[in-house]
């Protein structure tokens, strides 16, 4: 390891760390400073075998040759181009290649940075495309208890998670929420789809019946909702959610941040359920999270609806400066590329055994009240301690850390979800520095 990257910061203050514990941190620092492929190096030049992807994106595993290649050159040919009445090539490229994998239903695309944007891109899309029917009534968005939808104000009026809520007003107006999908008492240790709850759908039916279908624009789910701890739809669930929004002329957003671009062993989760939404929110694993970008994808009656008009005028208002950026597009293909060359969004459905049979093999450790898993993603669900939400979770956290792993915690659950490229013996070692680490938490 070169001394630049043994080189920590004297001074920690100024970064107002997202989504973290900052006094904890900046007393004892975690710190990452270098990666490849299944494993970062700690700034003490240890190996940290990667369990979650970084943040869920990271599909690929890092610092792959052709992405790297495509962005180094791509900086030296094209570093920025306007998407403001301008184009170029790659970004139209991109477009194409994202619908040749899609489900065959979505037509268009339009670019974000993140998944937060993409969401609100995704809201707006929805209210303005019943405005444009000629449907201005329709304003109400539903999201669901539990559900993650970014950090931008959209994406927490419809999402569920109460910290991310609370701290910010009354947010967007008009939004209900249905309930989670979570019933451990009746599905503690499934295997991949629960048995129980599919009937919880129908409540869906209850709130278009309180605010009437003529005032809601469109309802907008995870298909596995990730980020609160792996909660895996039960069998029925999201066609009976499709059902619903197609009897009563409501749009269905699948926010496949997580789920899209192989995670479940299909291309895109909608894949894996076999339900078309209308609107299909991505990003993460779209540039194996090297370089910020989304994707909202569009069915054409959608698009179409906004294509009138005089054909000089600007048809929808909205987007981003970096809509499309080219060193984001040449990242971009370069990891469609990668997934291509190596099978990676169908890989996981190739270790899917392996990995359920791993993770179950936990059920007897201690503090283990749960264990759910589907594609190659999982989650570990540990007894709270009394009066101290988080904090056995956050202890595994750590502990996992100086063991040589990296995991992510949501309350009370490990969640993991490797790189697609991971191997049987190393799911094996990631399962095994868990057991250590549950077999010594308090």
């Amino acid at each position: 390891m070169s001394n630049r990257l043994a080189v920590a910061p004297n001074d920690l203050s100024a970064f107002w760390m997202p989504f973290t514990a900052n006094r904890q941190f900046k007393k004892a620092p975690r710190m990452l400073v270098g990666a490849q492929d299944m494993h970062y190096t700690a700034s003490d030049g240890r190996k940290i075998l990667d369990g979650t992807a970084g943040l869920w994106c990271v599909n690929a595993g890092h610092c792959r040759p052709k992405i790297t290649e495509a962005i180094r050159e791509q900086a030296g040919e094209l570093d920025y181009a306007p998407a403001f009445q301008m184009g170029h090539p790659k970004a139209f490229e991109l477009a194409n290649r994202l619908i040749d994998i899609a489900p065959d239903n979505m037509a268009h695309v339009l670019f974000t940075n993140s998944g937060s944007e993409s969401v609100d891109t995704a809201l707006k899309v929805a209210i303005a495309y019943h405005r444009a029917k000629g449907n201005g009534s329709r304003f109400r968005l539903i999201g669901r208890e539990r559900g993650y939808h970014g950090v931008n104000f959209g994406g927490i009026s419809v999402g569920g998670i109460v910290a991310n809520r609370k701290m910010f007003g009354t947010l967007l107006t008009g939004v209900d929420h249905m309930p989670h999908t979570h019933q451990p008492g009746k599905n503690a240790f499934t295997r991949g789809e629960p048995e129980h709850g599919g009937d919880l759908a129908d409540e869906l039916e209850r709130i278009v019946t309180l605010h009437d279908a003529s005032t809601i624009a469109a309802v907008i789910v995870e298909p596995v909702a990730g980020s609160t701890g792996v909660l895996i739809p039960p069998k029925g669930y999201l066609q009976r959610l499709r059902d619903i929004c197609t009897k009563h002329g409501i749009l269905l957003i699948f926010d496949e941040v997580i789920t899209g671009y192989g995670r479940l062993g299909t291309p895109f989760g909608a894949d894996y359920f076999g339900v078309k939404p209308d609107i299909m929110v991505t990003a993460k694993g779209l540039t194996n999270g090297v370089i910020p970008m989304g994707a909202v994808f569009v069915t054409k009656e959608i698009h179409d609806t906004f294509m009138t008009g005089p054909e000089h005028l600007i048809e929808f208002f909205h987007g981003y400066t970096y809509s499309g950026n080219p060193i984001a597009s040449a990242a971009a293909i370069a990891t469609l590329d990668t997934y291509k060359e190596e099978g990676l969004l169908e890989r996981g459905a190739e270790l899917a055994q392996h990995w359920e049979d791993a993770l179950h093999s936990l059920k007897d450790a201690p503090h283990v009240i749960d264990i759910r898993n589907i594609g190659l993603v999982g989650a570990i669900e540990l007894e709270p301690i009394a009066g101290e939400p988080t904090r056995r979770a956050f202890s595994a956290f750590v502990k996992a850390f100086e063991k040589g792993a990296l995991i992510r915690t949501t309350g009370d659950i490990i969640a993991l979800s490797p790189p697609l490229i991971i191997t049987k013996g190393q799911i094996d070692e990631l399962i095994d520095h868990v057991r250590e680490v549950l077999n010594e938490v308090d």
